[in-house]
């Protein structure tokens, strides 16, 4: 929400990017946009009136809001449901948002049934109308973790949230750290690295680890199909489970919504 010299700022910038493309605006329009735009953070308001100057065009509420809105953050429709369709996999890390994990519970019936088809468009338009609710009240995107089984991923997804302004650096740390099964070590923060950019080799023993871990998937990959089925199994067993939790947590969004 503007303050009261942030408004009169943004007043001032209205009648001066009006003029800019080749507009008059009477002070009780100005004051009228003031009202409407008031809710949003001042450089996503100055960013959206640069936009629209270099668009061209008529300067209206619509157009400045197109602008702020897509600023948010928050991923497009194609976006949301290809982030989404990676929480079928139990071993991924996904970085998603509050409207993406709604629209996939409200999606999850159709998907249960086997329509993909049919799932994408009832997401897209669960998203939509979450996206659309959510700029209207002027909230921003809150992004957050479904951790997967995979530890490396964890790491892998969480820096490409940091690396897309998704999760500031801090919080990023902090979810690795939490993540992390045993404490931080040399070998640790070789992997943290990737974050911070400082460079640590990880000792012989992890490399020995590593090596072993390799040669583990190898002989699991030679492993009797009896045994694979048993894997896929548990697998699917715990996908149910995560699904179902991702189902309660959208549950609770919305019931936060509603009561909001």
């Amino acid at each position: 929400m503007l303050n009261d010299a942030q408004q009169e700022q943004l007043l001032l910038s209205l009648f001066a990017t009006a003029e800019v493309m080749g507009q008059q605006l009477t002070q009780a329009a100005a004051l009228v946009m003031v009202e409407d735009l008031r809710g949003h953070a001042e450089p996503v308001l100055a960013a959206a009136l640069r936009s629209c100057r270099i668009e061209g065009g008529r300067l209206t509420v619509a157009s400045i809001l197109k602008h702020a809105q897509s600023a948010d953050g928050r991923p497009g429709k194609d976006e949301a449901w290809a982030i989404a369709m990676t929480t079928n996999d139990e071993y991924e890390t996904v970085v998603l948002t509050d409207e993406i994990q709604l629209a996939l519970a409200a999606a999850k019936p159709v998907l249960d049934a086997g329509d993909k088809v049919g799932a994408r468009m009832a997401f897209i338009s669960a998203y939509e109308r979450f996206v659309g609710q959510a700029r209207e009240d002027a909230k921003p995107a809150n992004w957050h973790v479904s951790v997967g089984f995979d530890a490396n991923r964890r790491i892998q997804a969480v820096t490409k949230a940091i690396e897309l302004k998704r999760i500031p650096s801090e919080h990023g740390q902090k979810y690795l750290a939490d993540l992390s099964v045993e404490p931080v070590s040399e070998d640790g923060r070789a992997i943290a690295g990737l974050l911070t950019g400082a460079v640590t080799q990880p000792a012989p023993e992890l490399r020995n680890k590593l090596e072993l871990v390799k040669n583990s998937m190898l002989e699991m990959r030679k492993a009797a199909a009896e045994q694979q089925d048993e894997i896929r199994i548990k697998a699917a067993n715990e996908l149910a489970d995560r699904r179902a939790l991702l189902i309660k947590q959208a549950q609770e969004l919305e019931e936060k919504r509603a009561a909001q």
